[in-house]
């Protein structure tokens, strides 16, 4: 009973953060002397971004897991295709706004470049 018990547990956890995937905010705002910044990941390092926001469902080496490989996806999508599916979403699964601001056009850029 209790085996049973841990797996449903252990599922429903699975469950729960694959349909996140990645829809959390990372973002965060700091106030330093009336000056406001937001920290993603250092808002420039499309790496980073990518790791923190896309891995969960396109894999950490992006080769495809619940979403597609973006492995080549330059030779696909322009930059400014996909940075309108990165504000956007598309049907079948990517939801909208995961990266947005200059994080979206900086993971855009990296993202177009792989041909």
């Amino acid at each position: 009973m209790k085996k049973k018990f841990l797996a449903l547990m252990m599922g429903a956890t699975l469950i729960m953060g694959l349909a996140a995937c990645g829809g959390g905010s990372d973002s965060s705002k700091s106030t330093n002397k009336n000056q406001t910044t937001t920290n993603t990941a250092q808002a420039g390092d499309a790496q980073k971004i990518v790791s923190q926001k896309c891995f969960a469902c396109h894999g950490d080496n992006l080769k495809g897991s619940i979403g597609p490989d973006l492995q080549h996806i330059g030779s696909k999508y322009s930059k400014a295709q996909i940075l309108n599916i990165l504000k956007n979403g598309k049907s079948g699964g990517m939801p909208a706004g995961l990266i947005s601001g200059s994080d979206a056009d900086t993971v855009a850029t990296w993202l177009a470049a792989k041909k």
